[in-house]
């Protein structure tokens, strides 16, 4: 397949149809969330719901058993989810990720990791490497071995992976010092995956530690890292702006429901049911408004991504180039917005209660901490600097990036 005839446009599903076909699926998995986060139940049922009902193979093209969804349409579709359960989003995180990747790669790469994808095979996340690790350095090794590899290391932060099939990992070559991507069978001998997560939000995506110790890696599994989907960083940024904005959408439905049933109002409020309390209305409705203008810039951003896979399979470089620093600066004015927006309407939506909104088997406080523990990926400090340093002097955002230890 050339690269003119790839870059023919398939037609799309209809959005109205597919929000239709997940929306029962979405409150099934929304009524078990509150009693999941309480008792701390990996969502590894409605993970597979997903995956059974095609969810997970969205952006999987139609031949190959998947919907052929745009991005805009993905992530338009991981905000409702995110608004039944932002862990199940995060958790997917890394798959949609892979899916993507393998999209843009040559039909020889890619065809038999999509047809995996279409066929519900899930994939999940391992790139993340803490302790004394040194920044710009990746202590998980890929050796030749035999006819394929093998894979030593350990990572951390590795969402979704003990839910997945597959597990997307980054590390080096120790043989010539590489940077690859090994994608590894999950479920072989040499790996293990412990849900030791410790954050306070967002507790059930599978955040932990996966080690790898011999692990076996077939040679059509191990991809070189500079061949990577460029736009993966603002992907990344969006999937979490899309746990951001559900975040806020399902405090809000919430907070509005237990608001229309209270009985019990304050001496020095309205006078009336707090139904009534134009005070209590205009909290809420202040809120609704931060969740959608949360939503319309994840959705904007989707659209500069989308914009970045057309033009990754047109073969004209300079389009390229710029699709991808727009989507880049795209993903990180949404970021820094829906954060914002996020945090103040799941904190402020308590002036609509009293204290009885703080009982824990109500959970409330789940959508601020899982909205607070998706904002701090990434400091919002360093995106709100790049973009000003492009605004002031043109200076293209940095789409590469890690994480160690540096000399004081």
């Amino acid at each position: 397949m050339t690269l003119q005839e790839r870059s023919i446009a398939p037609a799309l599903p209809d959005t109205a149809a597919l929000k239709a076909r997940f929306a029962p699926l979405f409150a099934r998995i929304r009524e078990g969330a509150t009693h999941r986060e309480r008792e701390r139940i990996l969502p590894f049922e409605e993970i597979t719901w997903l995956k059974e009902a095609g969810f997970t193979a969205l952006r999987v093209p139609v031949e190959y058993g998947g919907a052929g969804a745009s991005l805009e349409q993905l992530f338009d579709l991981l905000i409702d989810l995110a608004a039944a359960d932002t862990n199940i989003v995060q958790a997917l995180r890394g798959h949609f990720a892979l899916v993507e990747d393998r999209l843009v790669a040559p039909k020889a790469q890619g065809e038999a990791w999509l047809k995996r994808f279409g066929a519900g095979e899930t994939a999940g996340n391992a790139w993340s490497e803490v302790g004394n690790v040194k920044l710009g350095e990746t202590l998980t090794k890929v050796t030749p071995e035999g006819d394929g590899f093998r894979v030593d290391g350990e990572k951390y932060y590795s969402t979704g992976t003990i839910f997945a099939d597959w597990i997307d990992t980054y590390a080096v070559r120790s043989d010539n010092g590489a940077p690859v991507v090994a994608i590894l069978r999950a479920d072989q001998p040499g790996i293990t995956r412990a849900d030791d997560w410790k954050g306070f939000g967002q507790k059930l995506t599978g955040t932990g530690t996966t080690t790898f110790k011999d692990a076996k890696l077939g040679a059509d599994a191990l991809v070189p890292f500079e061949t990577r989907f460029r736009y993966q960083t603002a992907f990344y940024q969006l999937v979490l702006n899309a746990v951001l904005s559900g975040a806020a959408l399902a405090a809000v439905q919430d907070v509005a429901e237990k608001v229309s049933q209270r009985k019990r109002a304050y001496s020095h409020g309205s006078g009336t049911v707090v139904a009534r309390d134009p005070q209590i209305l205009q909290v809420v409705g202040r809120a609704r408004a931060f969740a959608f203008a949360a939503r319309a810039a994840t959705l904007e951003a989707a659209r500069a991504a989308d914009r970045a896979h057309e033009t990754a399979l047109a073969g004209d470089k300079a389009a390229d180039d710029a699709a991808n620093i727009a989507a880049e600066l795209a993903s990180a004015e949404a970021q820094v917005a829906a954060a914002d927006l996020a945090l103040r309407a799941t904190s402020d939506l308590f002036n609509a209660l009293g204290a009885s909104a703080t009982d824990t088997a109500l959970a409330l406080d789940r959508y601020w901490r899982n909205a607070r523990v998706a904002a701090s990926h990434n400091p919002l400090i360093y995106k709100e600097r790049i973009l000003g340093d492009h605004a002031v002097n043109g200076t293209e955002p940095v789409f590469i990036w890690q994480i160690g230890a540096v000399e004081s």
